[in-house]
């Protein structure tokens, strides 16, 4: 008997071409070898690649050449990722973003933090979105959810403090005191402020320190784009939705530079998700 998998496609089905949800399968365990024990015959993911030993249906292949290098990568990785519209905004004046990315964009983000040990965003998210960074919208595990904080100004009426769906670490700067009593499934850590935050690569070794090697830093703008200056990210995914807002917050706002020749010209691959684009960055290419 045919079984539905969690992303929707039949597993135990006669037709021999490899589906979505095997190829999510297979990811995960690339990226979980250690607690996702369920592989995949007839399908090999490494570094350089994937290989099948049957047809793949195209959304699958997709899904694996989109994600494979994410799952495999070896020790640390460091992935950014913003969705935007077209003029390079992540919300009006008025703070709202719901939602400029579609649907299948929602997806491939539950997508990337299920890939990653820990999923981190600022203050100013934890506070003004209260997000739940769980993963809901494909079949993986929660990461540990991970609060900058530097000021302990994330109050304790906010899910990332009483939902205990997720272990959620709580990162404020030394001196600072967050107020209220957390949930049990909080940690929480003092670190050192550097410039009125926390220096990216600091906040990546204590991560490590912990065991947590594979980081999503998933916002807000601020946050991403301290990241990605201090040039800690080996990868950025930006999602365009095709939409201009015309004014509202940026998606990155970076130390200004005086002429082109500054700027930075990753490698860059393509998706379509849905309505959107993907545009994965390789920051750290040789």
């Amino acid at each position: 008997m045919a079984v539905s998998s969690p992303e929707g496609g039949p597993m135990g089905a006669t037709d021999s071409t490899l589906s979505l949800a095997e190829a999510w399968q297979a990811l995960l365990h690339a990226a979980h070898p250690a607690t996702v024990t369920a592989a995949v015959a007839d399908l090999s993911l490494s570094p350089a690649g994937w290989r099948a030993e049957r047809p793949v249906s195209p959304a699958a292949g997709e899904l694996l050449d989109c994600l494979f290098p994410l799952a495999t990568r070896p020790g640390r990785l460091a992935i950014a990722q913003l969705g935007q519209s077209l003029d390079g905004r992540i919300a009006t004046e008025s703070g709202h973003s719901h939602f400029i990315n579609g649907p299948e964009s929602l997806v491939h983000l539950h997508r990337l933090r299920a890939l990653m040990d820990a999923v981190v965003v600022g203050a100013g998210t934890a506070s003004e979105d209260d997000p739940r960074l769980t993963v809901r919208h494909v079949a993986g595990p929660h990461p540990v959810r991970v609060i900058l904080d530097p000021r302990g100004r994330v109050t304790p009426d906010r899910l990332l403090l009483r939902d205990p769906e997720a272990p959620t670490l709580h990162l404020h700067g030394e001196g600072a005191c967050p107020e209220g009593a957390a949930g049990h499934h909080v940690t929480r850590l003092a670190l050192p402020l550097a410039e009125g935050g926390f220096a990216p690569a600091a906040v990546l070794d204590a991560l490590a320190a912990r065991g947590l090697e594979r980081v999503l830093i998933e916002g807000g703008g601020i946050t991403v784009s301290r990241f990605l200056e201090a040039g800690v990210l080996h990868r950025l995914h930006l999602l365009m939705a095709p939409l201009l807002i015309g004014s509202g917050r940026p998606g990155l706002a970076m130390t200004p530079i005086a002429t082109l020749d500054e700027a930075r010209r990753p490698a860059s691959r393509t998706f379509r998700c849905g309505d959107d684009t993907l545009f994965d960055l390789v920051l750290d290419a040789p």
